[in-house]
């Protein structure tokens, strides 16, 4: 079956995955993850993403960005990859590709973001097990958002203003619902979109998003098309 093409669609925001190939690692120590950032951010910057959080794991990371052209994200990471990959393979002696083919991307309803940042800020704890708290991290954008660290390459979500009045209730909030953390249904359907590369939202964003692209945005239903079935 051939694979759909890559979704990715101006002014809208996306949470991109990216893994080392065959579950290799690609950051082994903090230069490694502190050079790896510095490509994401450099990158954006050159194509104009906007990067409103990330977290990177020693085998994979992920990303929310709003790109303002269709081509945007896709030249952010191939400019990011091969930075990085050139930087890894001198550092380590190594030849070939380090991803695990080209970087995987879901299309999000904005009302998604904080779960999507939330599920990228507590990801480290859930990969490793007991651990650091999100905020002992350096490795996420747990640390912005919670008002431990401010990073200002980021671009704060609008949907983070909405949690308070005042930047102490905005990271008060953002502190409880790290970690209250998300449901195991949540956390299915975030990792479902992204490795599968569908869109994120409810019915009237799908129908909306679709006017934009003739790629699917959504699995197939099961069965006959709905033309032939029989009716309820």
């Amino acid at each position: 079956m051939a694979r759909l093409p890559r979704l990715a669609i101006a002014s809208h925001l996306h949470h991109v995955l990216q893994r080392g190939g065959h579950g290799q690692p690609v950051c082994l120590d903090t230069q490694d993850f502190e050079t790896l950032l510095e490509a994401v951010f450099e990158s954006a910057r050159q194509h104009g993403v906007a990067v409103h959080g990330y977290t990177v794991l020693p085998d994979h990371f992920h990303l929310l960005l709003t790109p303002p052209t269709d081509v945007a994200l896709p030249l952010m990471m191939q400019g990011l990859g091969r930075r990085y990959v050139r930087y890894f393979n001198q550092r380590y002696a190594r030849r070939g590709t380090l991803w695990e083919g080209r970087f995987k991307s879901a299309v999000l309803q904005p009302a998604y973001a904080l779960q999507v940042l939330t599920f990228m800020d507590t990801h480290p704890q859930r990969n490793t097990g007991p651990g650091p708290a999100p905020a002992e991290s350096p490795w996420s954008s747990f640390a912005h958002y919670s008002g431990a660290r401010p990073d200002r390459r980021l671009s704060t979500h609008p949907a983070y203003w909405g949690l308070g009045n005042t930047p102490f209730a905005r990271e008060a909030a953002y502190q409880a619902a790290a970690g209250e953390g998300l449901t195991a249904v949540q956390r299915s359907t975030i990792t479902d979109a992204v490795t599968r590369a569908w869109a994120l939202g409810d019915a009237g964003f799908l129908d909306g998003l679709q006017k934009l692209t003739a790629r699917r945005l959504v699995r197939k239903s099961p069965g006959r098309p709905a033309s032939s079935a029989k009716k309820a």
